[in-house]
């Protein structure tokens, strides 16, 4: 290695490169620098944190099984460690849209964690390659991080977001349970329900999410280390990927395992598709729920106006005092995102090829970064919208008398083709079902009270 002004020449297995003089990295992830100036998409906390807990569990296997001497496994651990803990983030400076296989954000890995052993004690040399990377492969490395990113995002922050929303729509259905409002199909009148129905409604959107959501976790909590280049295992110890399971079990506090099968693990990606399927299914239940507290706030005198969400900010720089229902709008467009990711990750999975599936940079980005858009989403929209919720019982209970679909109850009374007839008229003249009725005669104003009374209509009998 020698110096020159602000780079240094650093060789690789392709010869010499100019390396920043002040880089933690070397020749391969300089390389891949000039390689791919695509975007400024990097990989996250999550997967670089990943990565470093990887190389931490490796030293600590290869030396278990007899393979790394106890010095060289005290340093890669204790300069891996600073990488998981975030001090080095800068220095992980390559595109997402890279080698197909991320094998130079493995080397970039690598390349720092032995460059900072180096700096730690220079009498101890830690090769990148032969320490480092010492019974792994990028092949089996870089899937084994995708499920750890995701597994830990999903127990840790995605589950805890969606279980608080749930409870806050469950506090607020449990609220409103008394709220009669006028329901609606086609978003047209129909028969009455409560507020607190159809927000429970909402609610058990969540539930199902949350329950679908952990379905995924027996596929994604497998983990592909031990496999290396092909999925065979060859040039690791037959107990590796076992061994490494388990480490990382203790490290995360969740439950992985070693892949059932090394070649599917590598060569497909469908635990990632389908934990992005259910990401997906959540964020239309979001896009649904966002978009209907829309409208049920829409006016506030010129639209439905059933309920009034909470005002956070102005909403015009030209009308004074509207105020926009700016939460859900942010919600609805997470969710859009999320719904774009899915498409992206699932045409990444369906291109594997053979043994390796080449397009895992894209599909860890959009996978991590749908699941902490949801997180983050859902906890915004849970405090700073439905928990401020606010039903307007009076005009709820106004849309109910001036709703035609009233007639429905009258129907098994006086038949279908004459409860349509006064609906219609009841629109023509400008008049309630109750008006009309009553001032036709149709029935006895005391069973017109017990027919067209709304809490009659809100359940089975």
């Amino acid at each position: 290695m020698s110096n020159n002004h602000d780079y240094r020449t650093e060789r690789d297995s392709m010869g010499e490169m100019q390396v920043p003089a002040n880089a933690m990295y070397g020749a391969s992830t300089a390389r891949a620098v000039e390689n791919f100036p695509v975007s400024n998409l990097r990989f996250s906390r999550e997967f670089i944190k990943a990565v470093a807990q990887i190389k931490m569990a490796a030293a600590s296997v290869n030396a278990d099984l007899g393979r790394l001497d106890r010095a060289k496994m005290e340093l890669i651990r204790q300069a891996a460690l600073e990488v998981a803990l975030g001090d080095w983030d800068a220095e992980f400076v390559l595109d997402i849209f890279q080698t197909g296989s991320a094998t130079s954000t493995n080397m970039n890995a690598n390349e720092v964690t032995a460059h900072r052993c180096a700096q730690i004690n220079a009498d101890e040399p830690i090769h990148p390659n032969d320490h480092v990377n010492q019974g792994q492969s990028s092949n089996d490395v870089i899937p084994t991080a995708i499920h750890l990113a995701a597994s830990d995002l999903l127990v840790h922050a995605l589950l805890p977001a969606a279980t608080h929303l749930l409870a806050v729509l469950n506090e607020k259905a449990a609220a409103t349970r008394d709220v009669i409002k006028i329901g609606r199909t086609h978003l047209m009148d129909a028969t009455p329900v409560t507020l607190g129905q159809e927000i429970s409604g909402w609610a058990r959107q969540i539930e199902l999410g949350i329950e679908r959501l952990k379905s995924c976790l027996p596929r994604i909590t497998e983990l592909a280390q031990g496999g290396t280049a092909v999925g065979t295992g060859l040039n690791t110890h037959p107990e590796f990927g076992a061994r490494m399971a388990a480490a990382l079990s203790e490290a995360y506090g969740i439950d992985f395992k070693e892949a059932e099968n090394h070649f599917e693990a590598q060569a497909a990606q469908d635990a990632a598709v389908e934990l992005s399927g259910q990401l997906k299914t959540l964020a239309v239940s979001l896009m649904k729920i966002a978009n209907d507290v829309r409208l049920l706030n829409m006016g506030p005198r010129c639209g439905l106006g059933e309920i009034s969400v909470p005002a956070v900010q102005p909403g015009s720089s030209i009308m004074p005092g509207k105020v926009n229902p700016v939460i859900a709008e942010s919600m609805a467009q997470v969710c859009a995102h999320v719904m774009g990711n899915d498409a992206a990750i699932s045409i990444g999975g369906s291109t594997g090829l053979l043994e390796l599936n080449v397009m895992l940079p894209m599909m860890t980005h959009n996978l991590l970064e749908s699941e902490r858009l949801l997180a983050s989403a859902m906890h915004m929209f849970a405090d700073k919208c439905i928990q401020g919720i606010e039903a307007n019982r009076e005009r709820c209970a106004e849309q109910i008398e001036w709703s035609m679909s009233m007639v429905t109850s009258l129907a098994p009374v006086i038949g279908y083709d004459r409860a349509s007839q006064i609906a219609k008229q009841a629109v023509n003249e400008g008049k309630t079902v109750r008006q009309l009725c009553l001032e036709a005669d149709v029935l006895p104003a005391d069973e017109l009270d017990r027919l067209l009374d709304p809490t009659s209509m809100l359940a089975p009998k």
